[in-house]
Order: C-alpha cells, then structure tokens, then sequence
C-alpha cells in the first residue's frame, strides 16, 4: 500500500499539525517562496512519487489561499503523486451556490472547477454551507459532519429544558437533525435582509418560554444574525441562549457584537483560526474527525462511523 504523506499550507498550519499529531505521522516538509510581488512558488522538500497526498488547507479570504492551494496539488501532480487529496476544512465562497439573482457568479462552483482542473482527485471537508455543492465536483467529496464535534459537547451542558433553533428558515435542516438526536423541540428564527450582512427584521416561530435555547448554524460571519436571533429568543421569554456553529469566520464588527451580545456562549470549532479571543467563544477541535477520516480513507474503509 502507498504511504501517507500529510502537507499543510500557510493558513491552516496551526490545525494541520493538529490533525498531524492525531494522525501520529508529522507533516512533510514543503516551502513556499514569495516573489517580491507576492507571487508565490511552493516546493515540496521531500519526494512524494507513488504516495497518497493530503493537503490540507482551508480556502477563506484571501483569495492566495485558493491559489496557493492550487499551486500546492499541481506541484504534487508533477512530482508523481498516486493520489492527491484536499483536505478544507472550510470551503470558501460556498455561499454564493446558485444565481439567487441576474448577473452574479455561482463562485462554489468555479472553486470546484478550479480544483479538479488543477488535479485533485478527492475532496475531504466539513460542513459545506449547502449540501448540493458535493454535486459540483467530478470526484469524490467526503463531507463530514460538524455535529460529531457539536453534539458531544451539548450533551455535557446537561441543559433541563433543552431546545434547538434556527437562526434562518435556511438552517432548519441542520437545526432539525440536532433536535431529532437530541428528541427535543425546535423554532425557527424567520428573518428579513435588506441587503448582504444586514437583517432588517426576524420573527419567532414557536414557543420558547422558560427554554434552554441552542442556536445550530454552520458559519458565523458578522455576527449580525445569530445576535439578533439570540435577542429575540431572549424578548420571546428564552431562560438561556447559546449558539453552536462549526465555521468562526467572525469578520467586521462580529468579535464586539458576539461580546455585547444575550448569549451565554458561542461554540464553534478551529476550521477557521481566530484573530481574537473572547470569553463568550469556546474552541473545539476537529482534527480527531479529520486524522480519523484520512486513515479510513488511505485504508479504503467507510467513514460512516464519523457521523453522529
């Protein structure tokens, strides 16, 4: 059997010895020289014919994570790898899925295009904002699921009347399958944008009186949305609130909304390293799940056992 060869790029260093140590294998050596203009050139210091290649690297802003990304696949490509893997943690422009109106790019798309033309052969990621997009890719995509990480945790809060919700009308799948594990009862947070980033008014449906409620989203992004759910949970007569989402991409003003905020914590995972650390957020790794993964996948077994 070919051997493994885990390598990180330069944004998901911090998590991919994570995942390296977990693995029990430590990542192989790889430089990446910058040009005084910013070009970048990598360069694998090891030789990699013949092996299986995880490259691991999530693809948020900037845009030089994608491409370095790219750069990485097709220097392993040249150097004769058997298989080249992309481990992304977090999938970036995974928001813009279809054309909700004229004239606009389904980015998630042209990523997955971008991947497969520079060689990749599979796809390992978690939590894609929407599910569909595993059909945007002419290769085989594992998607893992957040809530193996998620789930645990909440269990250990031993909440006494717990109860899910959904910041949007979008996450009520995702609200769901936490509720049904949990066989408890779920709302759903109805809410009006008047443009991107920005709610303009949300509505409760259901009853929340006196309830311990557990917001489930995949990505907090400002801020905006799941502040604003927590708040009218709060009004709507909610003893507690608390949020849990898988991706922290937490941009512009999120950190001091997050800190203003009714909620008594914000659960997410280090798919996305923060740039700042406040007491409300509590970090869990996903690097077991990913390690867990790479094996069964090198070995050709399923990955079903990943999955709550």
């Amino acid at each position: 059997m070919s051997s493994v060869k885990l390598f990180s790029g330069s944004s998901s260093r911090y998590l991919a010895e994570k995942i390296a140590s977990s693995y029990g294998k430590p990542l192989g050596n790889l430089t990446i020289q910058k040009f005084s203009d910013g070009e970048m050139s990598p360069n694998f210091e090891e030789s990699v014919r013949g092996a299986d290649v995880f490259l691991i690297q999530s693809t948020f802003p900037p845009a030089d994570n994608m491409m370095e990304l790219l750069l990485l696949i097709d220097a392993a490509r040249r150097a004769s790898a058997k298989h080249v893997t992309v481990v992304v943690p977090y999938y970036g422009y995974a928001r813009q899925d279809r054309k909700d109106k004229p004239r606009v790019a389904i980015a998630a798309k042209l990523m997955a295009n971008l991947l497969s033309a520079a060689g990749a052969d599979r796809l390992m990621t978690c939590d894609l904002h929407a599910g569909q997009i595993q059909g945007f890719f002419d290769f085989p995509v594992d998607h893992l699921d957040g809530s193996s990480i998620l789930i645990p945790y909440i269990k250990t809060l031993n909440l006494p009347e717990l109860i899910f919700a959904a910041p949007d009308v979008g996450g009520v799948a995702r609200a769901r399958r936490f509720a049904k594990y949990f066989n408890a009862e779920m709302v759903v947070c109805d809410k009006h944008r008047k443009r991107a980033n920005e709610v303009a008014s949300m509505q409760v449906i259901g009853n929340v009186e006196g309830k311990d409620v557990v917001l489930v989203d995949d990505m907090i992004d400002t801020a905006g949305t799941i502040c604003k759910a927590a708040e009218v949970l709060k009004d709507k007569g909610a003893r507690s609130v608390r949020a849990v989402a898988t991706h922290p991409i937490f941009s512009g003003p999120a950190y001091e909304r997050l800190e203003q905020s009714v909620l008594e914590e914000v659960v997410v995972t280090d798919t996305v390293p923060l740039t700042k650390q406040i007491e409300k957020i509590k970090v869990l790794t996903v690097s077991e799940l990913f390690a867990r993964a790479i094996q069964a996948i090198h070995d050709q077994e399923s990955i079903s056992s990943l999955f709550v």
